[in-house]
């Protein structure tokens, strides 16, 4: 018998030969193939792993003795054997590594399962399947610096070797599969004389075999596409596969896939300073932060700006940050040497197709951080299903990237695309196609806002459009999600004269804007259509939007003495026009106004004043809202059980009335209603009551998507619950308030927290 030292393939043929087995028969008995056999016996191949020497052992029907020798054999060959092109020998630039924890903690988790399966055997007779992990994202984001930093991190798991192939996705001709596979046989150790017996022809089974036979990571870098990255992937043994690529590489099956963004703030200061010193940075961490931000914290971004400062020592974090402040020169500020920011988008910009690329220009003509499909299409003049495709293109590339349905730029490619724009399409082409995306985004601004306007409702069914605005709740989401878009286009349109338009438009969001009441905007768009109607010359218009306007101050920014002048100039401009009811709303505002001021006396003569010419006018919704600011007045006065009692008798004359009140303005005075109750009882101490009406609020904010008004009843059910004793129902009610994020009402968060903070102190 063989020593322990004996090579693995003479002791594998001697333990054959004393089971008076052939190759073939020792195929059949451990399911490792006769060639696999064969070039193992000649030394052609290094120790296989364990699993695939368990199966052998299997097959010979060893006993445990010798398959431990045999075991070692083939661990003493792996130690002897090839040395691939390890981590030591990959490409510089990963140890100022910062971030991506997430991605880095999941390579480690797949290869911990994987490799652990592994020892386990479940590779065994080749039937283990490597793990493929796919880390996608647009060009700059750091996919080629996390693969070789998690492949440094993840070496000892891989002890046959770690091997990077540039696959070079973004030449104009890359390396086709013939040619990589042949590189990574070479690589590993393969004879010459055995690539030349396999054959062209038989490379990819041989590349097959000296892969499932390594516990080996291979890095794939580059690619450009499923078709160059598909024969490379093996069907088994205990190896990892990452692969990088701009493209999401969609058509690949059975993988993994890690998709990555800009850094964090925190991370992108981080890494800045890594790269400028911690004395430069921490001089001034403001304009360090300013840096980052105009860098849209890009890991390439960071890295050119950071080698910028490192070679000029002269310059302060201050100076960089006022030249990229400076948006048409900040990408050609974005070069250091070799490492050009533009030249890295090109790469990808050149592979589109001519509509994808076309798309991609037109695109950087929106103004709001994200677009929808519908409003690319009216862009580039494509139908709806078109549009949708060219976007994905642009997302598989890396080059949009996605939430929900919406699609979005980097900051930077925004720039790079704007600039292609400028480059390649005619002043007269772009033109038109803003005012086209303009024209769009307001009529169907106007589509969508009389949803909750008295008298309209639903579009038309003669009106046709790529948008679903068939409920009020789609109509809404619209109108959220392309606010910032509709609020360029009312600027542009105000900008550019279009008086009737902009007075148009903020009279169809009249009543949607008690749906999102913080937004931001309000007082903006109403003081723009106020000034349009006045332009206009019709006092009419001019007192409604000023009306808005004092709403819109009082409200939204808690300005009631400024609301007070605006009211008493849309009072003027109403009785200017002779319009009774625009003047029951300027008193109506007033009564507000002076309500929150303090002053009840003058509250309460305004909103009786606001009544009656409500009801000589006879508008119904006008007259609900006085009765609702009377409740409010009886709250505020300290008289509750009259104010009960009135509530109560308003929500009853809101009933009666039914359909003659716009369905969503009903439902907003509802919860109004309720919440006025539950303030009256809370007063009164009957806690009871006070919880029931307000849980009723909740329920109908919910049910109307008003989060704002949400925000500030669940503060007040909160407190109630307090009071009652119900401590965990309390914490669950502010714990909701502080859940509602941005559209809700921020001094309700505030107080939320607030509360969160002092129950926890208790």
């Amino acid at each position: 018998m063989a020593g322990e030292g004996t090579a693995f393939g003479a002791l594998l043929r001697e333990l054959r030969l004393e089971a008076s087995l052939t190759i073939e028969a020792l195929s059949a008995a451990s399911g490792v193939s006769v060639r696999g056999i064969g070039d193992l016996e000649r030394g052609r191949r290094a120790a296989p792993q364990r699993g695939t020497v368990a199966a052998l052992a299997e097959g010979l029907g060893l006993g445990e003795v010798e398959r431990e020798r045999l075991l070692a054999a083939a661990r003493s060959g792996r130690n002897r054997g090839y040395s691939p092109l390890g981590v030591r020998a990959f490409p510089r630039g990963i140890d100022d590594f910062v971030g991506r924890e997430r991605e880095l903690g999941r390579l480690a988790e797949l290869a911990a399962e994987h490799c652990s399966a592994g020892e386990a055997g479940a590779e065994a007779a080749g039937h283990g399947r490597p793990v493929v992990v796919t880390v996608s994202g647009p060009p700059g984001t750091g996919k080629t610096t996390l693969a070789l930093h998690a492949a440094r991190e993840l070496a000892d798991r891989f002890p046959d070797g770690q091997l990077m192939v540039d696959l070079r996705g973004m030449d104009d001709v890359p390396p086709e599969p013939p040619e990589l596979l042949l590189g990574v046989l070479k690589a590993f150790g393969v004879a010459d004389r055995d690539l030349s017996k396999a054959g062209p022809q038989g490379h990819p089974e041989l590349y097959r075999q000296v892969l499932a036979d390594r516990r080996c990571l291979l890095v794939l870098d580059n690619a450009r596409d499923e078709a160059q990255v598909r024969p490379l992937l093996p069907g088994a043994g205990a190896g990892m596969v990452l692969v990088t690529s701009r493209r999401m590489l969609t058509g690949l099956e059975s993988v993994h896939r890690l998709t990555l963004d800009e850094l964090s703030p925190a991370e992108a200061a981080a890494f800045l300073t890594a790269l400028v010193g911690r004395e430069r940075a921490e001089a001034d961490p403001g304009a360090l932060a300013e840096v980052a931000g105009h860098c849209g914290n890009l890991p390439l971004a960071l890295r050119v700006a950071g080698n910028w400062l490192a070679t000029r020592t002269g310059w302060s974090v201050r100076r960089l940050a006022d030249r990229l402040a400076l948006e048409e020169r900040r990408l050609d500020t974005l070069t250091a040497g070799d490492l050009q920011l533009p030249a890295a988008f090109n790469l990808s910009y050149r592979q589109l197709t001519p509509a994808a690329a076309r798309m991609f220009r037109l695109l950087s003509l929106v103004d709001g951080p994200d677009a929808g499909a519908a409003g690319a299409a009216r862009l580039t003049g494509q139908s709806l299903f078109d549009a949708e495709d060219t976007l994905e293109e642009l997302v598989e590339t890396g080059l949009l990237g996605t939430d929900r349905d919406r699609y979005r730029f980097h900051d930077l490619l925004r720039l790079y695309a704007r600039g292609r724009l400028r480059a390649e399409e005619p002043a007269a082409v772009v033109e038109a196609a803003r005012s086209a995306l303009h024209r769009w985004l307001l009529e169907t601004t106007v589509m969508a806002g009389r949803w909750y306007e008295p008298d309209h409702g639903a579009p038309p069914v003669t009106w046709q459009s790529d948008v679903d605005l068939s409920t009020a709740d789609q109509a809404r989401r619209w109108l959220q999600d392309e606010g910032l878009n509709w609020l360029a286009a009312l600027r542009a349109a105000a900008a550019a004269g279009d008086h009737a338009t902009v007075v148009e438009v903020a009279e169809a969001l009249h009543w949607f804007s008690d749906q999102w009441i913080f937004w931001g905007h309000w007082p903006e768009i109403f003081a723009t259509a106020a000034r349009s109607a006045q332009a206009l010359g019709d006092p009419l218009l001019e007192a409604t939007q000023i009306n808005y306007h004092a709403w819109a101050l009082l409200v939204c920014e808690g300005r009631p003495h400024d609301s007070l002048d605006r009211s008493a100039q849309a009072l003027a401009a109403a009785r200017r026009a002779g319009d009774l009811s625009q003047q029951g709303w300027s008193h109506k505002y007033a009564a507000w106004a002076h309500r929150l001021l303090g002053e009840h006396a003058e509250a309460a003569r305004h909103n009786s004043e606001g009544a009656a010419l409500f009801e000589t006018a006879g508008d119904l919704h006008g007259a609900l809202q006085s009765r609702v600011e009377h409740d409010q007045l009886l709250v505020d006065g300290g008289r509750l059980e009259e104010a009960v009692e009135a509530t109560l008798s308003t929500l009853s004359f809101l009933d009666q009335a039914g359909d003659r009140i716009e369905p969503h303005a009903a439902e907003f005075t509802r919860m109004n209603l309720r919440t006025v109750l539950g303030g009256a009882h809370a007063r009164l101490g009957n806690w009871d009551a006070a919880i029931e009406h307000l849980r009723i609020a909740v329920e109908l904010c919910r049910a109307g998507g008003n989060t704002a008004m949400e925000s500030r009843v669940l503060v007040h059910l909160g407190d109630s619950l307090l009071a009652a004793g119900h401590r965990a129902e309390a914490r669950d009610a502010f714990s909701r308030c502080r859940a509602l994020g941005v559209t809700a009402d921020p001094n309700s968060l505030t107080e939320a927290r607030k509360r969160l903070a002092e129950l926890d102190n208790r």
